[in-house]
Protein backbone atom coordinates (compact mmCIF):
# COMPACT_ATOMS: atom_id res chain seq x y z
CA UNK A 1 0.00 0.00 0.00
CA UNK A 2 1.60 3.85 -0.63
CA UNK A 3 2.07 6.13 1.76
CA UNK A 4 -0.23 8.23 -0.22
CA UNK A 5 -2.90 5.75 0.04
CA UNK A 6 -2.13 4.85 3.97
CA UNK A 7 -2.84 8.55 4.44
CA UNK A 8 -6.05 8.70 3.08
CA UNK A 9 -7.42 6.09 4.51
CA UNK A 10 -6.54 7.76 8.23
CA UNK A 11 -7.91 10.19 7.67
CA UNK A 12 -10.89 8.83 6.45
CA UNK A 13 -11.26 6.81 9.60
CA UNK A 14 -10.31 9.97 11.49
CA UNK A 15 -13.24 11.76 9.95
CA UNK A 16 -15.51 8.44 10.47
CA UNK A 17 -14.42 8.12 14.30
CA UNK A 18 -15.19 11.89 15.36
CA UNK A 19 -18.69 11.37 14.27
CA UNK A 20 -19.51 8.48 16.42
CA UNK A 21 -20.78 8.49 19.94
CA UNK A 22 -21.39 5.34 23.16
CA UNK A 23 -24.78 5.41 25.21
CA UNK A 24 -22.39 6.41 27.94
CA UNK A 25 -18.60 6.17 28.96
CA UNK A 26 -18.24 2.87 26.92
CA UNK A 27 -15.95 3.73 24.16
CA UNK A 28 -12.11 2.39 24.47
CA UNK A 29 -9.34 4.31 22.68
CA UNK A 30 -5.57 2.60 23.81
CA UNK A 31 -2.47 3.91 22.14
CA UNK A 32 0.43 1.68 22.96
CA UNK A 33 4.09 3.14 21.98
CA UNK A 34 6.59 0.35 20.32
CA UNK A 35 8.56 -1.55 23.10
CA UNK A 36 5.85 -1.87 25.63
CA UNK A 37 5.54 -5.70 26.12
CA UNK A 38 2.04 -7.17 25.24
CA UNK A 39 1.99 -9.23 28.27
CA UNK A 40 2.45 -6.07 30.63
CA UNK A 41 -0.76 -4.60 28.55
CA UNK A 42 -2.69 -7.37 28.59
CA UNK A 43 -2.08 -7.19 32.61
CA UNK A 44 -2.99 -3.52 32.51
CA UNK A 45 -6.58 -4.62 30.47
CA UNK A 46 -7.33 -7.44 33.28
CA UNK A 47 -7.18 -4.94 36.03
CA UNK A 48 -9.98 -2.44 33.94
CA UNK A 49 -11.55 -5.02 33.50
CA UNK A 50 -12.15 -6.32 36.85
CA UNK A 51 -12.17 -2.40 37.77
CA UNK A 52 -15.50 -2.73 35.24
CA UNK A 53 -17.14 -5.49 36.82
CA UNK A 54 -18.18 -3.16 39.63
CA UNK A 55 -20.22 -0.70 37.05
CA UNK A 56 -23.88 -0.06 38.40
CA UNK A 57 -25.48 0.45 35.20
CA UNK A 58 -26.08 -3.03 33.63
CA UNK A 59 -26.19 -2.08 29.86
CA UNK A 60 -22.61 0.07 30.31
CA UNK A 61 -20.89 -2.45 32.41
CA UNK A 62 -22.44 -5.32 29.59
CA UNK A 63 -20.79 -2.87 26.74
CA UNK A 64 -17.54 -2.19 28.75
CA UNK A 65 -16.93 -5.81 29.30
CA UNK A 66 -17.57 -6.62 25.73
CA UNK A 67 -15.78 -3.99 24.68
CA UNK A 68 -12.33 -4.80 26.89
CA UNK A 69 -12.39 -8.68 25.95
CA UNK A 70 -12.48 -7.75 21.69
CA UNK A 71 -9.20 -4.91 22.25
CA UNK A 72 -7.92 -7.99 24.16
CA UNK A 73 -8.42 -10.46 22.06
CA UNK A 74 -7.06 -8.02 19.13
CA UNK A 75 -3.84 -7.34 20.95
CA UNK A 76 -3.43 -11.39 21.37
CA UNK A 77 -2.89 -11.28 17.66
CA UNK A 78 0.34 -9.20 18.23
CA UNK A 79 3.73 -11.27 19.28
CA UNK A 80 4.74 -7.52 19.77
CA UNK A 81 3.85 -4.05 19.49
CA UNK A 82 4.52 -2.77 15.88
CA UNK A 83 7.42 -0.27 15.59
CA UNK A 84 5.63 2.58 14.71
CA UNK A 85 3.15 1.24 18.44
CA UNK A 86 -0.43 0.19 17.80
CA UNK A 87 -4.06 1.97 18.22
CA UNK A 88 -6.92 0.43 19.34
CA UNK A 89 -10.48 1.40 19.04
CA UNK A 90 -13.35 -0.13 20.34
CA UNK A 91 -17.20 0.18 21.85
CA UNK A 92 -20.54 0.10 21.19
CA UNK A 93 -22.07 3.07 18.74
CA UNK A 94 -25.05 4.83 19.89
CA UNK A 95 -27.89 3.64 17.50
CA UNK A 96 -30.75 5.04 16.56
CA UNK A 97 -32.92 4.26 19.38
CA UNK A 98 -31.60 1.98 22.77
CA UNK A 99 -30.74 -1.47 21.72
CA UNK A 100 -29.46 -0.83 18.53
CA UNK A 101 -26.25 -0.07 19.43
CA UNK A 102 -23.52 -1.78 17.45
CA UNK A 103 -19.45 -3.05 18.19
CA UNK A 104 -17.22 -1.62 16.20
CA UNK A 105 -13.57 -2.21 16.56
CA UNK A 106 -10.17 -0.60 14.61
CA UNK A 107 -6.81 -1.35 14.61
CA UNK A 108 -4.41 0.18 13.24
CA UNK A 109 -0.34 1.49 13.27
CA UNK A 110 -0.21 4.56 13.16
CA UNK A 111 1.99 6.84 10.13
CA UNK A 112 4.60 8.34 12.65
CA UNK A 113 6.48 6.69 15.79
CA UNK A 114 3.78 6.62 18.84
CA UNK A 115 5.74 8.05 21.76
CA UNK A 116 2.91 8.07 24.15
CA UNK A 117 0.49 5.33 26.43
CA UNK A 118 -2.67 6.14 26.58
CA UNK A 119 -5.83 4.20 27.81
CA UNK A 120 -9.52 6.11 28.15
CA UNK A 121 -12.62 4.89 28.34
CA UNK A 122 -15.53 7.52 27.30
CA UNK A 123 -18.36 8.41 25.29
CA UNK A 124 -16.12 9.44 22.14
CA UNK A 125 -13.05 7.94 21.04
CA UNK A 126 -10.16 10.12 21.28
CA UNK A 127 -8.68 10.62 18.25
CA UNK A 128 -6.37 13.92 19.34
CA UNK A 129 -3.02 12.33 19.14
CA UNK A 130 -3.24 10.20 15.87
CA UNK A 131 -4.69 13.82 14.33
CA UNK A 132 -1.75 15.70 15.63
CA UNK A 133 0.20 12.95 13.52
CA UNK A 134 -1.66 13.17 10.63
CA UNK A 135 -1.31 17.17 10.66
CA UNK A 136 2.41 17.13 11.20
CA UNK A 137 3.78 17.00 8.03
CA UNK A 138 7.80 17.43 7.02
CA UNK A 139 9.15 20.87 7.00
CA UNK A 140 12.34 22.25 4.82
CA UNK A 141 13.76 25.56 4.89
CA UNK A 142 13.99 27.65 1.61
CA UNK A 143 16.90 30.50 1.44
CA UNK A 144 17.85 31.78 -2.00
CA UNK A 145 20.62 34.37 -2.15
CA UNK A 146 22.35 36.29 -4.80
CA UNK A 147 23.69 39.99 -3.71
CA UNK A 148 21.12 42.18 -4.87
CA UNK A 149 17.79 40.10 -3.36
CA UNK A 150 17.27 37.08 -0.83
CA UNK A 151 14.44 34.96 -0.14
CA UNK A 152 13.32 32.59 2.27
CA UNK A 153 10.67 30.32 2.06
CA UNK A 154 9.25 26.84 3.94
CA UNK A 155 8.31 23.71 2.21
CA UNK A 156 5.61 21.90 4.36
CA UNK A 157 4.31 18.70 2.63
CA UNK A 158 3.39 19.87 -0.44
CA UNK A 159 3.10 23.06 -0.24
CA UNK A 160 5.57 25.75 -0.68
CA UNK A 161 5.11 28.94 0.62
CA UNK A 162 7.49 32.14 0.61
CA UNK A 163 7.86 33.77 3.65
CA UNK A 164 9.91 36.65 3.34
CA UNK A 165 11.93 38.56 0.07
CA UNK A 166 14.46 41.12 0.91
CA UNK A 167 16.68 43.33 -1.43
CA UNK A 168 20.00 44.32 -0.69
CA UNK A 169 20.61 47.76 -2.10
CA UNK A 170 24.30 46.72 -3.03
CA UNK A 171 25.01 49.31 -5.75
CA UNK A 172 26.64 47.31 -8.99
CA UNK A 173 30.67 46.90 -9.72
CA UNK A 174 32.71 49.67 -9.97
CA UNK A 175 34.44 50.19 -13.02
CA UNK A 176 37.98 53.03 -12.24
CA UNK A 177 40.88 51.75 -11.18
CA UNK A 178 43.49 52.85 -7.71
CA UNK A 179 42.75 52.98 -4.37
CA UNK A 180 39.16 54.47 -5.31
CA UNK A 181 38.28 51.19 -6.57
CA UNK A 182 40.10 49.37 -3.48
CA UNK A 183 37.55 51.64 -1.27
CA UNK A 184 34.56 50.85 -2.91
CA UNK A 185 35.27 46.91 -3.08
CA UNK A 186 35.49 47.10 0.58
CA UNK A 187 32.28 49.08 1.22
CA UNK A 188 30.61 47.04 -1.59
CA UNK A 189 32.29 43.74 0.48
CA UNK A 190 30.61 45.51 4.16
CA UNK A 191 27.05 46.17 2.57
CA UNK A 192 27.22 42.16 1.54
CA UNK A 193 28.30 40.59 5.28
CA UNK A 194 25.32 43.39 6.31
CA UNK A 195 23.01 41.97 3.89
CA UNK A 196 24.13 38.09 5.15
CA UNK A 197 24.02 38.83 8.76
CA UNK A 198 19.92 40.64 7.84
CA UNK A 199 19.24 37.24 6.01
CA UNK A 200 20.67 35.29 8.49
CA UNK A 201 18.62 36.97 11.40
CA UNK A 202 15.27 36.92 8.97
CA UNK A 203 16.13 32.81 8.61
CA UNK A 204 16.73 32.51 12.34
CA UNK A 205 13.34 33.94 13.20
CA UNK A 206 11.68 32.06 10.55
CA UNK A 207 13.30 28.46 10.91
CA UNK A 208 14.02 28.47 14.73
CA UNK A 209 10.27 28.37 15.47
CA UNK A 210 9.65 25.44 13.72
CA UNK A 211 9.61 22.54 15.70
CA UNK A 212 9.44 20.21 12.93
CA UNK A 213 11.93 21.20 10.60
CA UNK A 214 13.96 18.65 8.75
CA UNK A 215 16.71 20.67 6.99
CA UNK A 216 17.63 23.75 5.11
CA UNK A 217 18.36 24.09 1.34
CA UNK A 218 20.27 27.03 0.19
CA UNK A 219 20.21 28.19 -3.41
CA UNK A 220 21.08 31.27 -5.97
CA UNK A 221 22.46 31.71 -9.41
CA UNK A 222 25.66 33.11 -8.43
CA UNK A 223 28.53 32.67 -5.79
CA UNK A 224 26.69 34.52 -3.00
CA UNK A 225 25.05 31.46 -1.63
CA UNK A 226 28.56 30.05 -1.10
CA UNK A 227 29.43 32.81 0.47
CA UNK A 228 26.65 33.14 2.94
CA UNK A 229 26.81 29.41 3.74
CA UNK A 230 30.28 29.45 4.75
CA UNK A 231 29.92 32.23 7.82
CA UNK A 232 28.09 31.96 10.54
CA UNK A 233 25.12 34.10 9.67
CA UNK A 234 23.00 31.04 10.50
CA UNK A 235 22.27 30.02 14.05
CA UNK A 236 24.22 26.59 14.76
CA UNK A 237 21.30 24.58 15.64
CA UNK A 238 20.39 25.25 12.04
CA UNK A 239 23.83 25.24 10.23
CA UNK A 240 23.69 21.56 11.21
CA UNK A 241 20.72 20.77 9.25
CA UNK A 242 21.99 22.61 5.95
CA UNK A 243 21.29 19.42 3.57
CA UNK A 244 22.92 21.15 0.65
CA UNK A 245 23.92 24.07 -1.64
CA UNK A 246 22.00 24.26 -5.20
CA UNK A 247 22.96 26.42 -8.57
CA UNK A 248 19.83 27.60 -9.77
CA UNK A 249 18.74 30.19 -12.59
CA UNK A 250 16.90 32.52 -10.68
CA UNK A 251 16.84 34.61 -7.66
CA UNK A 252 14.19 36.10 -5.49
CA UNK A 253 10.37 34.32 -5.34
CA UNK A 254 10.94 32.80 -8.27
CA UNK A 255 13.97 30.88 -7.35
CA UNK A 256 12.21 29.80 -3.90
CA UNK A 257 10.12 27.63 -6.04
CA UNK A 258 12.64 26.43 -8.49
CA UNK A 259 14.80 25.49 -5.71
CA UNK A 260 11.90 23.41 -4.16
CA UNK A 261 11.87 21.29 -7.76
CA UNK A 262 15.80 21.62 -8.24
CA UNK A 263 16.78 20.88 -4.65
CA UNK A 264 14.22 17.72 -4.14
CA UNK A 265 16.43 14.94 -4.56
CA UNK A 266 17.55 15.77 -1.38
CA UNK A 267 14.48 15.60 0.54
CA UNK A 268 12.81 12.22 -1.88
CA UNK A 269 11.41 11.17 1.69
CA UNK A 270 8.74 14.62 0.99
CA UNK A 271 5.42 14.27 -0.01
CA UNK A 272 6.16 17.29 -2.38
CA UNK A 273 9.12 15.13 -4.97
CA UNK A 274 6.66 11.89 -4.26
CA UNK A 275 3.85 13.76 -5.58
CA UNK A 276 5.99 15.52 -8.66
CA UNK A 277 7.81 12.30 -9.65
CA UNK A 278 4.51 10.42 -9.78
CA UNK A 279 2.78 12.73 -11.77
CA UNK A 280 6.00 13.18 -13.99
CA UNK A 281 5.65 9.56 -14.67
CA UNK A 282 2.31 9.98 -16.28
CA UNK A 283 2.67 13.13 -18.07
CA UNK A 284 5.90 11.51 -19.67
CA UNK A 285 3.67 8.69 -21.03
CA UNK A 286 0.89 11.43 -22.15
CA UNK A 287 3.78 14.38 -23.87
CA UNK A 288 5.37 11.03 -25.32
CA UNK A 289 2.12 9.13 -27.07
CA UNK A 290 3.46 6.05 -25.30
CA UNK A 291 0.14 4.32 -25.15
CA UNK A 292 0.17 3.55 -21.48
CA UNK A 293 -1.31 6.82 -19.88
CA UNK A 294 -4.97 6.33 -19.41
CA UNK A 295 -7.65 9.42 -18.12
CA UNK A 296 -11.60 9.77 -18.13
CA UNK A 297 -13.87 8.37 -16.17
CA UNK A 298 -15.12 5.48 -18.78
CA UNK A 299 -11.52 4.71 -19.80
CA UNK A 300 -10.03 4.48 -16.26
CA UNK A 301 -13.10 2.14 -14.55
CA UNK A 302 -12.90 0.21 -17.94
CA UNK A 303 -9.45 -0.30 -17.56
CA UNK A 304 -9.69 -0.78 -13.71
CA UNK A 305 -12.40 -3.68 -14.52
CA UNK A 306 -10.45 -5.15 -17.35
CA UNK A 307 -7.35 -5.69 -15.62
CA UNK A 308 -5.71 -3.48 -17.32
CA UNK A 309 -4.46 -1.05 -14.55
CA UNK A 310 -1.18 -0.75 -13.18
CA UNK A 311 -1.38 2.31 -11.57
CA UNK A 312 -4.35 4.63 -10.16
CA UNK A 313 -4.01 8.37 -9.90
CA UNK A 314 -6.53 9.56 -8.30
CA UNK A 315 -7.09 13.54 -6.59
CA UNK A 316 -8.10 13.39 -3.10
CA UNK A 317 -10.22 16.29 -3.72
CA UNK A 318 -12.45 14.51 -6.16
CA UNK A 319 -16.06 15.13 -5.51
CA UNK A 320 -18.15 13.18 -7.50
CA UNK A 321 -20.43 10.63 -6.70
CA UNK A 322 -20.89 7.28 -8.66
CA UNK A 323 -24.53 5.38 -8.16
CA UNK A 324 -25.73 1.81 -9.09
CA UNK A 325 -29.43 2.48 -10.82
CA UNK A 326 -31.76 -0.10 -11.77
CA UNK A 327 -34.89 1.53 -13.77
CA UNK A 328 -37.88 -0.53 -13.11
CA UNK A 329 -39.93 0.63 -16.39
CA UNK A 330 -36.99 -1.03 -19.06
CA UNK A 331 -35.69 -3.32 -16.40
CA UNK A 332 -32.02 -2.09 -17.08
CA UNK A 333 -29.11 -1.32 -14.44
CA UNK A 334 -26.58 1.35 -14.93
CA UNK A 335 -23.65 3.41 -13.36
CA UNK A 336 -24.04 7.18 -12.74
CA UNK A 337 -21.21 9.47 -11.89
CA UNK A 338 -22.01 12.84 -11.54
CA UNK A 339 -22.28 14.94 -7.77
CA UNK A 340 -26.05 14.41 -7.29
CA UNK A 341 -28.65 11.87 -7.10
CA UNK A 342 -29.83 10.74 -10.72
CA UNK A 343 -33.81 11.81 -11.61
CA UNK A 344 -34.33 9.67 -14.68
CA UNK A 345 -33.21 6.86 -16.62
CA UNK A 346 -30.21 7.15 -19.04
CA UNK A 347 -32.06 5.06 -21.06
CA UNK A 348 -35.84 5.73 -21.54
CA UNK A 349 -36.23 8.66 -19.49
CA UNK A 350 -38.03 7.37 -16.90
CA UNK A 351 -38.47 8.60 -13.38
CA UNK A 352 -39.46 5.27 -12.18
CA UNK A 353 -35.87 3.88 -10.87
CA UNK A 354 -34.18 2.30 -7.94
CA UNK A 355 -30.82 3.69 -6.73
CA UNK A 356 -29.82 0.52 -5.11
CA UNK A 357 -26.10 2.15 -4.26
CA UNK A 358 -24.11 4.88 -3.71
CA UNK A 359 -20.31 5.74 -2.78
CA UNK A 360 -18.28 8.56 -3.33
CA UNK A 361 -16.33 7.73 -6.56
CA UNK A 362 -12.75 8.42 -4.90
CA UNK A 363 -13.53 5.35 -2.44
CA UNK A 364 -14.91 3.12 -5.04
CA UNK A 365 -12.25 3.19 -7.60
CA UNK A 366 -9.85 2.54 -4.60
CA UNK A 367 -11.79 -0.39 -3.07
CA UNK A 368 -12.10 -1.41 -6.84
CA UNK A 369 -8.08 -1.22 -7.31
CA UNK A 370 -7.15 -2.92 -4.11
CA UNK A 371 -9.20 -5.46 -5.12
CA UNK A 372 -7.43 -5.97 -8.49
CA UNK A 373 -4.29 -5.56 -6.69
CA UNK A 374 -3.99 -1.82 -8.52
CA UNK A 375 -1.12 0.63 -7.14
CA UNK A 376 -2.61 3.71 -5.72
CA UNK A 377 -1.92 6.63 -5.15
CA UNK A 378 -3.86 9.55 -3.54
CA UNK A 379 -2.24 12.95 -4.95
CA UNK A 380 -3.24 16.64 -3.21
CA UNK A 381 -4.26 19.40 -4.87
CA UNK A 382 -2.02 21.47 -3.39
CA UNK A 383 0.80 20.82 -5.49
CA UNK A 384 1.15 22.24 -9.20
CA UNK A 385 1.06 18.70 -10.41
CA UNK A 386 -1.91 17.94 -8.34
CA UNK A 387 -3.87 20.76 -9.89
CA UNK A 388 -3.24 19.62 -13.28
CA UNK A 389 -4.74 16.19 -12.70
CA UNK A 390 -7.89 17.82 -11.10
CA UNK A 391 -8.23 20.44 -13.58
CA UNK A 392 -6.77 19.24 -16.68
CA UNK A 393 -7.68 15.27 -16.49
CA UNK A 394 -10.75 15.36 -14.00
CA UNK A 395 -8.86 14.28 -10.85
CA UNK A 396 -8.49 10.78 -12.50
CA UNK A 397 -5.73 8.91 -14.60
CA UNK A 398 -4.03 5.88 -14.54
CA UNK A 399 -0.70 4.19 -16.06
CA UNK A 400 -1.79 0.93 -17.94
CA UNK A 401 0.63 -2.68 -17.59
CA UNK A 402 1.45 -2.39 -21.07
CA UNK A 403 -0.05 -0.82 -24.11
CA UNK A 404 -3.65 -2.34 -25.64
CA UNK A 405 -4.83 -1.69 -29.41
CA UNK A 406 -8.53 -0.34 -27.62
CA UNK A 407 -10.33 -0.28 -24.92
CA UNK A 408 -14.35 -1.86 -25.10
CA UNK A 409 -15.75 0.98 -22.94
CA UNK A 410 -19.05 0.08 -20.93
CA UNK A 411 -21.77 1.53 -22.32
CA UNK A 412 -23.80 1.10 -18.95
CA UNK A 413 -21.25 3.50 -17.19
CA UNK A 414 -23.02 7.42 -17.88
CA UNK A 415 -21.69 10.39 -16.63
CA UNK A 416 -23.15 13.76 -16.34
Amino acid sequence: MSNSLRQYKIKKLLEELEKKKGRGTELISLYIPSGRQVGDIMNVLREEYSTASNIKDRTTRHHVLDALTVVMQRLKLFRKIPENGLIIFAGYIAGDAPGKERMEVHVLEPPERLRTYLYRCNSRFHVEILKDMLSTEEVYGLIVIERGEAAIGVLRGPIVEVVKVLTSGIPGKHRSGGQSARRFDRIIEQLAHEFYKRIGEYANRIFLKIPNLKGIIIGGPGPSKEEFFEKDYLHYELKKKILGIVDIGYGGEIGIYELAKRGSKLIQSTEYYRERKIMQDFLYHVSRDTGLALYGFLEVITALKQGLLKTLLVSEDLRKKIFKVKCMNCNINFRYISEYKPEKCVKCGSENIDIIEENKLIDWLIENAVNNNVEVEVISSKTEEGQELLRSFSGVAGILRYKIASLNIDENIWIE
